[in-house]
């Protein structure tokens, strides 16, 4: 079975080759290929180590798609995204939020990740400090480290819940001097911390004073067990907002997102999008236009996940994790291992093996800590929660009669 990664860097796969490659793998991505191959080999593989809902889009969604695939030429769109689908996505923000958005602010990207590529090339130059998170999504680091963006840690832990606080950038700053950026999640990946509206927009007072750019990662809101997620455009319009169709509109393949940018920036990011993208993809914008129009099944998968997350609170401490991060919105569990238990890249092996429940180590997320820590991702249909935590349980047995 291929190797799930260990998150080290070889230089001898990059000889000859940019030092921008250099960056660590998204382990979670190669979890999911050596899951992938085990179950090419006949196995019933149990998937808790990606974020992907398992419902796919909503019917609305591949209504507009097959429309599209039959009255559309499907060209190029402009590079910011067709207008319907900016001006929709601008009226989500009065829908949900009350906030009276200019559309022409709104790029559409390809997928979340499109959207950071365009994000941190508009917004940082090579050698600036962004802070990031750690626990955080490993993208953040590993794009920006691609493009020569000094990535500055900072380590959360539950005494702040996991998320920044301006005490904390303050101490970092003196520590090691002017912060240009700083990037914030909720809810967070892996932790599933939020911020409320007080905690962020003291952050992004704090960046507004110390002229820092703010980025606020707001993929996951739709998904929240514990109060409704704030977007940054509520505390002022100097922060770039990104924001996705793959978690609550379940259209991970579909690689379609969202950028809400400061007017100072949107030309920029035209450029770019025109010289790294061209567009966003065509079919994927017609469709997306449809997934604002559904929140009532939407609302059903999150009610599904709430249920899954039931199971895995129950399940979890007695499978040996007894130490869970806050789990207020979208769809992880973070846990600390036992304290017999090998590193997180070795329990998460086992697991594959052993038990044919994939997880993601937590050193994808943190470097330094996350050897005792895995992500459990409960996006799945209840059935398949249940017989993972099942499974989990067995295992633990298993592995406790052995000592």
């Amino acid at each position: 079975m291929p190797a799930a990664g260990s998150g080290k860097v070889s230089d001898d796969r990059y000889s000859g080759g940019s030092r921008r490659g250099a960056i660590p793998p998204f382990i979670a991505m190669d979890v999911l290929r050596a899951a992938n191959a085990l179950a090419a080999g006949g196995a019933r593989v149990l998937h808790l180590e990606v974020g992907q809902p398992s419902s796919g889009a909503p019917e609305p969604v591949l209504r507009a798609a097959a429309l599209a695939l039959a009255e559309d030429r499907l060209g190029y769109t402009d590079a910011l995204g067709v207008e319907k689908l900016r001006r929709r996505i601008a009226l989500h923000y009065g829908e949900a939020y009350r906030i009276d958005l200019d559309w022409q602010r709104v790029a559409v990207t390809g997928g979340s990740s499109g959207g950071f590529v365009l994000a941190f090339l508009a917004a940082f130059d090579a050698g600036q400090r962004v802070a990031v998170g750690v626990p955080g999504y490993p993208a953040y680091r590993n794009i920006l480290s691609a493009l020569g963006v000094d990535v500055v840690r900072l380590p959360l832990d539950e005494s702040t819940r996991f998320q920044p606080t301006p005490a904390m950038l303050d101490d970092l700053v003196r520590r090691v001097g002017r912060i240009d950026g700083l990037i914030v999640a909720s809810p967070a990946n892996p932790t599933s911390s939020m911020l409320d509206g007080t905690a962020l927009a003291a952050l992004a007072g704090w960046c507004r004073e110390q002229g820092t750019r703010l980025i606020s990662d707001e993929i996951y809101h739709g998904i929240a067990f514990a109060g409704r997620a704030e977007t940054a455009l509520s505390f002022g319009n100097d922060a770039i907002v990104v924001n996705s169709f793959s978690k609550y509109y379940a259209m991970t393949g579909w690689r379609i997102g969202w950028l809400v940018l400061p007017e100072r920036l949107r030309r920029a990011i035209e450029c770019l999008a025109q010289n790294l993208y061209i567009s966003p993809p065509s079919l994927s914008q017609h469709a997306a236009i449809g997934a604002f129009d559904c929140a009532a099944i939407l609302d059903r998968h999150v009610d599904r996940y709430a249920a899954n997350r039931a199971v895995l609170l129950d399940a979890l401490p007695r499978a040996g994790f007894r130490r869970l991060a806050p789990a207020d919105g979208a769809f992880y569990l973070y846990a600390e291992l036992g304290e017999n238990d090998p590193d997180s890249a070795e329990v998460s092996r086992l697991l594959l093996e052993e038990a044919c429940v994939a997880i993601t180590p937590g050193i994808d997320f943190d470097p330094e800590r996350g050897h005792r820590f895995v992500r459990f991702s409960y996006a799945g249909e209840t059935a398949a929660i249940e017989e993972a935590a099942a499974r989990l349980i067995a295992w633990r047995d298993r592995h406790c009669s052995r000592a």
